[in-house]
């Protein structure tokens, strides 16, 4: 993990940023660095976990949790890791939260509806401290809905949703070939269903693995309606 502290005046929220790239490697720029950059720029403090990807080699491309249970570790860890060290860090305790991209995006819904349980016997004093997110952004989420055009919500997801899932700002592109819109609704409709305050927003074009990076099509400018819908959650000034 690697934190990022604003130069200037901070909001007291910080940001722990998941890459996408499958479960398989890390986009640790485009979906990584980057974005730490925009946040910091906000006054936000953000922190870069390089999460644990089993892969080729001596690790079998097991993909999300359950099948491979580190990338999860790594992110209640890394939660727990920051709001330990608030104080140190300049950091809200309770304005703690989760963004992530494509795997990443499905690892911000792992974290929001399975911080209840830890996946590892504690380490440190660090993990007697929750690891709840206090709010969660997944940007082109993948590995929520059961199948291709399946509106069904992956079981290991949906059976822990309850009323402490944190708010949530879900963006999706309907042509995304990748992480198929379904996987975004099918999360929506479950959060809705159990009360979590929830905003989505659905561009018919754009693709998928874009990141902050400019294009001409309308979903180039999601940053800003996450930075509107921060400040509306009291996270950061408009």
């Amino acid at each position: 993990m690697t934190v990022y502290s604003p130069k200037g005046k901070s909001t007291g929220a910080a940001v722990v940023v998941f890459p996408g790239g499958g479960y398989q490697d890390l986009a640790i720029d485009l979906e990584g660095t980057e974005v730490c950059d925009w946040l910091m720029g906000k006054g936000i403090t953000c922190v870069l976990l390089k999460y644990r990807v089993p892969g080729e080699g001596q690790f079998p491309k097991s993909g999300p949790y359950p099948n491979s249970p580190m990338a999860l570790e790594d992110a209640q860890r890394t939660v727990s890791l920051v709001r330990f060290h608030a104080a140190e860090w300049h950091i809200d305790p309770h304005k703690i939260g989760v963004l992530g991209f494509s795997a990443g995006g499905h690892l911000v819904a792992a974290m929001s509806t399975h911080f209840g349980h830890r996946l590892y016997s504690a380490v440190d004093a660090a993990d007697n401290v929750s690891c709840r997110p206090d709010f969660a952004v997944a940007i082109y989420p993948g590995h929520l809905s059961l199948a291709d055009n399946s509106f069904a919500l992956n079981p290991d997801i949906e059976s822990h949703i309850t009323h402490e899932t944190p708010p949530t700002f879900l963006l999706q592109n309907e042509d995304d070939s990748v992480d198929r819109v379904e996987d975004a609704l099918s999360y929506y409709a479950a959060l809705k269903k159990a009360g979590v305050p929830v905003e989505m927003h659905l561009y018919a074009h754009g693709g998928h693995a874009f990141g902050l990076r400019r294009t001409k099509l309308p979903v180039t400018g999601w940053p800003r309606l996450v930075e509107t819908w921060l400040a509306t959650l009291g996270m950061m000034s408009e």
